[in-house]
């Protein structure tokens, strides 16, 4: 029985095991993904975070580990509605279907390719999410290297082989005996799906036609692809990979991976890499799920991310749940993950306990987990999503010194910031900004009126309560989001629920002309006590 209570570190225990029977010097971890449209968040979950963190935790147990990220960039492109719908002219983008994604344009004319402008909103930010030390390939630079011997050698030599293995898996629709698994792209029209191989010469030229425009032409065996199976098997053989996770979708018995590790085992001739299986993330957004899909565009990037959350927020929701079990991001709730990872914090720094220790145990290591590279030394400064979200708007996202003075007012700043405390409220600022004028609504939005209108003021029912309240506002020696709760609860205490929500329906009109807003005593609390007074006093005219 394992001693851990994390899954995590189980999974490493039983993958520990099992790559040390194959006695490397170096083992490779893998990941892999179609950059067919949008790469969205859910595409970090399990070929990219969960190596990374197996080969952080191996590597600390003496294991050395080369972790690599393949990038399918020779598959053709199918040109869905969806992707079409990225240019301008959505008609005129059904001539690049069938193309490598590699030699579809940008839709925005912006970078070289599809690939390129698709990946950009990716592949730098890898390393916000991660320690860093992940190596990109693709599958286009490896055809014109690494596949081409392995097609000559291999393949070719053994293309009935692969038939009778890959024709166990299709069914109704097998290969013929004179198929070549080579599917070269097309010198006329450039397209890489509708191509068939004919012959192939010794010196690596293959003769094919085009069943789409015709063209009969000759070229060498590296401007091409092989059939996927062939080609995922490949791709383990030549970079040697020894560990890769792979979808839901491939998890099926007798499915796709089993197809590949039979062309591996019997066929190719060597042992195929560890894996485990993961489930795919949702996203939710105004109440709405659905899974995230890079060719269907559902979904948004790590870039996106970054911009309303930092990387361990993600980190901690993807680790706290099992691979294997549903996920689904709900952009609505980002406040709430916040509590939730300053929970995990307070926890993990002996701040707060649970009774349930193998739960505080398992929160504690999610915690860790969180993180990039290493935990803070010590609990940093934790100000909550929808607090900064109200001051950043109080005082501008970027003014960090106008918003450590009001939270050293309101008590959340206690002593001087560290560096790592400094840079996350920074950041969280401006991230809980984004958040608000993307996805928080009017409920969050915060602007205090100027000046309050005569004809609201006349209107007031609730005047002398709120005169009150502005008086014993002002008795507080401490302007602190506690003592104001307090004091709203005691002048409000006299009047039932019905009135209690006019009432504040007239406090929120006098403070920002709407109905409602966020939480009264964060608000107030982060507005200069000598302006919330004089506010409240205006109900005393």
């Amino acid at each position: 029985m394992s001693k851990h209570v994390h899954w995590v570190d189980k999974l490493a225990d039983e993958l520990e095991q099992r790559l040390r029977k194959r006695n490397k010097q170096v083992y490779v971890f893998n990941g892999g993904l179609s950059v067919s449209g949008v790469q969205h968040i859910g595409r970090l979950r399990g070929e990219i975070l969960l190596p990374e963190t197996l080969r952080r935790i191996l590597e600390k147990r003496g294991l050395k580990i080369k972790q690599l990220l393949t990038l399918y960039t020779q598959d053709p492109w199918k040109g869905k509605a969806s992707q079409r719908s990225a240019f301008k002219d959505p008609d005129k983008a059904k001539e690049y279907m069938g193309r490598p994604l590699v030699s579809v344009p940008d839709p925005y004319g912006c970078h070289e390719n599809w690939v390129e402008h698709y990946w950009s909103d990716f592949g730098p930010y890898l390393s916000e999410f991660t320690d860093g030390k992940i190596e990109v390939v693709t599958t286009t630079d490896l055809y014109r290297s690494k596949f081409r011997d392995f097609i000559m050698n291999v393949v070719l030599p053994k293309k009935d082989e692969f038939r009778n293995v890959i024709n166990k898996y299709r069914g109704r629709k097998p290969y013929p005996e004179d198929w070549i698994p080579v599917e070269p792209i097309c010198e006329k029209c450039g397209r890489i799906d509708k191509t068939v191989a004919i012959s192939v010469e010794e010196n690596g030229r293959v003769r094919y036609r085009c069943k789409y425009c015709g063209h009969e032409g000759v070229t060498d065996v590296s401007n091409s692809k092989l059939n996927w199976r062939i080609e995922w098997a490949g791709i383990w053989y030549i970079l040697g990979v020894d560990f890769e996770p792979y979808g839901k979708d491939h998890a099926t018995p007798g499915g796709s991976r089993d197809s590949c590790v039979d062309l591996a085992v019997n066929v190719i001739g060597f042992q195929p890499p560890e894996g485990e299986w993961y489930e795919w993330v949702s996203i939710r957004e105004k109440g709405q799920s659905r899974d995230m899909t890079s060719s269907g565009f559902v979904g948004i990037t790590p870039k996106e991310w970054l911009e309303i959350a930092h990387p361990q927020i993600l980190r901690f929701l993807y680790f706290f749940t099992h691979p294997h079990k549903k996920l689904i991001v709900d952009l609505d709730q980002i406040p709430q993950y916040y509590e939730s990872y300053y929970r995990a914090e307070r926890i993990y720094f002996g701040i707060e306990s649970l009774n349930d220790k193998e739960q505080e145990e398992y929160l504690k290591r999610t915690y860790e987990l969180s993180h990039p590279r290493e935990p803070p030394e010590k609990l940093p400064l934790q100000v909550p999503y929808t607090h900064a979200s109200i001051l950043a708007q109080l005082v501008g996202p970027t003014n960090i010194e106008e918003a450590v003075e009001r939270l050293k007012k309101t008590g959340h700043i206690k002593e001087d910031l560290d560096n790592y405390s400094r840079g996350w409220l920074q950041s969280l600022l401006i991230r809980s900004y984004n958040w608000v004028e993307k996805y928080g609504g009017e409920r969050y939005r915060v602007q205090i009126l100027a000046n309050v209108p005569g004809e609201l003021l006349n209107s007031l029912e609730y005047r002398e309560l709120l005169c009150q309240l502005g008086e014993e506002l002002d008795k507080l020696s401490e302007w602190t989001e506690e003592k104001i709760k307090d004091t709203m609860i005691s002048v409000t205490s006299s009047i039932n629920s019905g009135e209690r929500k006019r009432f504040y329906r007239e406090f929120y009109l006098l403070f920002t002309g709407r109905n409602s807003g966020p939480r009264a005593a964060p608000l107030l609390s982060l507005l200069k006590k000598d302006f919330v007074i004089a506010r409240l006093r205006l109900a005393c005219k």
